[in-house]
C-alpha cells in the first residue's frame, strides 16, 4: 500500500541536522528527567540525532558527569517510551552526555562554561552551533540570556553565518500582555526573532502535526470546514490529576495563564487558519496569527455571559477520596486562582462567521483527554432527521491525548424489519494503523530546533494576539474576587455554570 508524507515533514526531510551541541538549564528539573533527555534517547535510537552531538546540563547542584549520566539512565528507563533500555545506544548516547555546574548569574561559571565547549567542539566537532534550553523559572530567562550574550555564546546570525545559536524557552512566555511585551524587548537586546523557539509540546503531538494534513489533503473535510456545515465547535483539555506538587506554581499561574493562553489558543489557530501559501514556517505563522487577531474581544460587562472560572473542592477520582484544590500543599486556605475554565469565542472571519467555539480546561475532573470536536449541522429534517436530535449529529472527533487518534459520528439504520437509526463511530488510532507508538512531542520539536524549523513553535505576534485577548479576563478576576469558590467537586466535570454556558445557546458538553 502506497503510504503518503506528512507534508509538515517536508522541510525537516530535505535536511540533514548539522553538528550541536544542546545546553540544558535547570537540567536538575523534573522536565529534563521526564521529557527532554527520554526525547533525545529516543532520537539517538531512531537514528535521528547530529552524527555530532553532545547535550549538556547546566545546573546550580553540584555533580559529576557520571552522577548525572546515571541519573539520567534511571531517568530514561522510567520515563522512556521505547523500553527496555538497548545498552549499546545507551554506551553511545552516554558518551554524548555532560553537566556544568553554576549558578545562572555567575560570570567566571559561563566563562568556565564557554571554554568547556571549546573543548567540546574540539573533542566531538560539534562545530560551534549551540541550542540553548531554557528549562528554569521565567524570572530567570532574562538573566540567562544576557549571560549567554555577555559571554559570547550568542552569535549574530547577520555576522556569523557559519554556525548558529538558538534559544529554545519554555512557557508561560510573559504572566500577561504587559510583562510578554518586557521580556520580548529584553530577549530582543540579545537575539533576532528567529533564534528564538518558543516551545508548546501540544505542537508537537502527531495529531496536532496532521490537523493540517487533516483538513487540507482531503476535500471531503476542506469543503465543509465552514459555518454553512459546522455548528459548533468544542475543544477540552481534561486533568484527572490535582495540582499535586505544583502549588506554589499555580497560585502564581492558574488555569487561563498554564493552558488556555497557550496550548488551547494554538490548537484553535490551527482548526480555523486558512491555507497557506507554502509550508514555510513564516507562511504557516502567518495564517495563524491572522486567526487569533479575528478572535471577537470580549468587554468586560460581557465576561460572565461567555466565561466561567471554577476551583475543584474535595471529591472523589477512580474511586479514590481526594482534597480540594485549598487543602493542596503550598496553597492559599482561602485562594481564588482557577483551576477550571470555560469559554464561548467567537472567530469573525467569512469562514467561521457565527460559529461558536467553547473551551474548557480543568483539573480534577473524571478522566485525562485532549481532543476537538467539530459537530456538524443537522441535515434537513426532512425524512430520518425529525427522530433525530442534536446528540446525533455527524462529530468529527480529533483525538490528542492519550489515545491519538481521530473519530467520525455518523448514523446508521439498526438491522433488522424496523428503521431505528443508532448513531455509530469511524475509529482510527495512529498507534493500531501504523503498527507503533507515535514518538513524544519532544523528540519532534527538538529534531525540529536543530533543523532550524520553527512550523511548530509560536511566533510572538501569535503569543502577543493570545494574551491581547486574555489579559482583560486577568485584569478583570483580579479585582473581582469568586463568590463561590470551590464551585465543582474532584471528580465531576465542572461547575454547572459552565454546562450553563452552552445550554442558553441550546447545546450540551460532549460526554467524553
Amino acid at each position: 500500500m502506497a503510504m503518503m508524507s506528512n507534508p509538515l515533514e517536508e522541510i525537516s526531510a530535505s535536511k540533514s541536522p548539522d553538528p550541536c551541541v544542546l545546553v540544558i538549564f535547570g537540567a536538575t528539573g523534573d522536565l529534563t528527567a521526564r521529557k527532554l533527555v527520554p526525547a533525545l534517547y529516543n532520537l539517538s535510537k531512531d537514528g535521528l540525532l547530529p552524527s555530532h552531538f553532545v547535550c549538556t546540563g547546566f545546573a546550580r547542584r553540584p555533580k559529576s558527569h557520571e552522577q548525572f549520566r546515571q541519573e539520567m539512565f534511571e531517568a530514561i528507563s522510567k520515563h522512556s517510551r521505547s523500553k527496555p533500555i538497548e545498552q549499546g545506544i545507551w554506551d553511545s548516547f552516554s558518551e554524548q552526555l555532560f553537566y556544568h555546574c553554576s549558578e545562572f548569574d555567575n560570570d567566571e561559571g559561563y566563562e568556565k562554561f564557554k571554554n568547556f565547549l571549546q573543548d567540546i567542539d574540539a573533542q566531538f566537532g560539534t562545530r560551534g552551533n549551540r541550542v540553548y534550553y531554557l528549562s528554569t523559572p521565567p524570572s530567570y530567562f532574562p538573566q540567562i540570556v544576557d549571560k549567554l550574550s555577555k559571554h559570547g555564546l550568542l552569535y549574530d546570525p547577520e555576522v556569523v553565518q557559519d554556525r548558529f545559536s538558538r534559544i529554545i524557552i519554555e512557557k508561560p512566555f510573559g504572566q500577561d500582555l504587559e510583562s510578554a511585551i518586557k521580556l520580548q524587548r529584553e530577549l530582543e537586546s540579545c537575539l533576532q526573532e528567529t533564534q528564538i523557539y518558543r516551545i508548546d509540546h501540544y505542537l508537537g503531538k502527531e495529531t496536532v502535526q496532521n490537523l493540517m494534513v487533516l483538513r487540507f489533503a482531503n476535500a471531503v473535510f476542506e469543503s465543509i470546514w465552514n459555518n454553512k456545515y459546522i455548528d459548533h465547535v468544542q475543544i477540552t483539555v481534561s486533568e484527572d490529576i490535582g495540582v499535586g506538587t505544583r502549588g506554589k506554581f499555580w497560585e502564581e499561574a492558574g488555569m487561563l495563564r498554564d493552558i488556555v493562553q497557550n496550548h488551547m489558543m494554538q490548537l484553535l489557530s490551527l482548526v480555523c487558519m486558512e491555507p497557506p501559501v507554502s509550508l514555510q514556517a513564516n507562511s504557516v505563522h502567518d495564517e495563524k496569527v491572522k486567526v487569533l487577531q479575528s478572535i471577537r474581544p470580549i468587554s468586560p460587562d460581557e465576561f460572565d455571559n461567555h466565561i466561567v472560572r471554577g476551583q475543584y473542592g474535595p471529591g472523589f477520582v477512580n474511586g479514590e477520596p481526594v482534597k480540594g484544590y485549598r487543602q493542596e500543599d503550598n496553597v492559599n486556605p482561602q485562594s481564588g486562582i482557577e483551576t477550571y475554565v470555560a469559554l464561548r469565542l467567537f472567530v469573525d472571519t467569512w469562514r467561521w462567521s457565527g460559529v461558536p467555539f467553547y473551551l474548557r480546561a480543568g483539573k480534577r475532573l473524571p478522566k485525562r483527554a485532549t481532543e476537538i470536536a467539530v459537530t456538524f449541522k443537522e441535515a434537513p429534517g426532512v425524512l430520518f432527521n425529525r427522530a433525530l436530535g442534536p446528540e446525533n449529529a455527524n462529530t468529527l472527533v480529533i483525538r490528542i491525548q492519550p489515545d491519538e487518534g481521530i473519530s467520525l459520528k455518523i448514523n446508521s439504520k439498526v438491522p433488522g424489519g424496523s428503521c431505528l437509526i443508532q448513531p455509530v463511530k469511524m475509529d482510527f488510532r495512529y498507534g493500531s494503523y501504523f503498527g507503533s507508538t507515535p514518538p513524544e512531542a519532544y523528540e519532534r520539536l527538538l529534531c525540529d530546533c536543530v533543523l532550524g524549523d520553527s512550523t511548530l513553535f509560536a511566533r510572538q505576534d501569535e503569543v502577543m494576539a493570545s494574551w491581547k485577548l486574555l489579559t482583560p479576563v486577568l485584569e478583570y478576576w483580579k479585582h473581582t474576587a469568586p463568590k463561590n469558590f470551590p464551585n465543582y467537586a474532584a471528580g465531576s466535570w465542572g461547575p454547572k455554570e459552565a454546562d450553563e454556558l452552552l445550554q442558553k445557546d441550546g447545546r450540551t458538553w460532549r460526554y467524553l
